[in-house]
C-alpha cells in the first residue's frame, strides 16, 4: 500500500511538472519583429586559418597586379609575388575604395634582422590609419620599450593594448579589427564617436574601445566631420616592413521590421 502510493505521488509529480513544462511553452516570449535571413558566408578553409571569407573584398592576395588595382602609390612598394608580400618602400599606400563601419584583416610582419641601435618608436614601425586618420599602431614591441599608447596594438596616444601579444622580429602576425566609424550630425558635432576593436594575433587588445578623435603626435585627439566612408592607408615610417594578407568586410547588422503597434483602446465616454 505504501508502495502504490509513492509511486502514485511521483507520477503526480511528473504531470505537475509536465504541466509546467507545457505552460512555459505556451508563454514563450516573442517580439514581433520580423527578421530578413541572415546572408550565408562560407569562411576560410579550417586549413588556411586568416584566410578571406566569402564576402570579403580581397585588396592583395600577393600578387602585383591586385595590390595595384585596389592600392594608390602600390607600385613604389616592393611586391614578391613568389612569398605573396609586399615591403614598404618609398611612400604609404591607400586604398582606392572607401570604407566605414568593417572586418579589416591584415598580416605584417616586422624585419627579422634587428639594428641595436633602433629602439622604441625607430624599430619595425608603421601603422593602420582607418579612415586616414584613427591609427591602429604597428611597432616591433617584441622586448622593445617605449611609451605604452604607441606600442604594437595601440589606438595611437590614446590607449595602450591591454596585453602586448607580439611575436619576434621577422615573424608573421595578424591584426584582425572591427571598426565602427564615427557619425556627425550637419553641424560637425559627434553624434556617435568611433569605436574600435582589435585582435592582434588572435588576442584581443582592444575591446570596444571608443576613440576621443584623431590619433596625433603633436596635439591632443578631436574630431573633425568627414564622410561616412573613407580609405584606410598603410604608414610607412622607415622601416622595410613587410605586410600580405589583406582584406575587409563591410558590416551590415541585420534590422528587422517593428511590429505594427495596436491602437490604443478608447476609454468610456470617448
Amino acid at each position: 500500500m505504501a508502495l502504490r502510493r509513492k509511486l502514485f505521488t511521483l507520477a503526480a509529480a511528473a504531470v505537475a511538472v509536465g504541466g509546467i513544462g507545457l505552460l512555459l511553452a505556451q508563454r514563450e516570449y516573442k517580439s514581433g519583429i520580423v527578421f530578413p535571413e541572415p546572408p550565408v558566408v562560407t569562411p576560410a578553409a579550417v586549413d588556411k586559418p586568416g584566410g578571406p571569407p566569402s564576402d570579403a573584398t580581397v585588396l592583395f592576395d600577393g600578387t602585383k597586379a591586385t595590390f595595384e588595382k585596389h592600392f594608390k602609390n602600390a607600385e613604389k612598394w616592393e611586391t614578391d609575388e613568389k612569398n605573396g608580400w609586399a615591403t614598404v618602400k618609398g611612400s604609404d599606400v591607400e586604398t582606392k575604395e572607401s570604407f566605414g563601419d568593417m572586418q579589416l584583416h591584415v598580416e605584417f610582419a616586422t624585419p627579422e634582422k634587428v639594428d641595436p641601435k633602433q629602439t622604441g618608436q625607430g624599430r619595425g614601425n608603421s601603422g593602420v590609419y582607418i579612415m586616414g586618420r584613427y591609427e591602429v599602431q604597428i611597432l616591433d614591441s617584441y622586448e622593445n620599450k617605449t611609451y605604452f599608447d604607441g606600442q604594437c596594438g595601440a589606438l595611437y596616444k590614446q590607449q595602450p593594448p591591454m596585453v602586448n601579444a607580439c611575436r619576434k622580429p621577422g615573424e608573421w602576425q595578424t591584426y584582425d579589427i572591427i571598426w565602427e566609424a564615427p557619425k556627425f550630425d550637419a553641424d560637425g558635432k559627434v553624434t556617435k564617436p568611433a569605436v574600435c576593436t582589435v585582435l592582434h594575433n588572435g588576442v584581443c587588445v582592444q575591446n570596444h574601445f571608443e576613440l576621443k578623435g584623431g590619433t596625433y603626435f603633436d596635439q591632443p585627439a578631436k574630431y573633425v566631420k568627414h564622410a561616412e566612408k573613407a580609405p584606410f592607408r598603410l604608414q610607412n615610417h622607415g622601416n622595410p616592413m613587410r605586410f600580405r594578407n589583406i582584406w575587409v568586410r563591410e558590416l551590415k547588422p541585420i534590422v528587422g521590421k517593428e511590429p505594427e503597434k495596436k491602437p490604443e483602446e478608447k476609454k468610456d465616454g470617448e
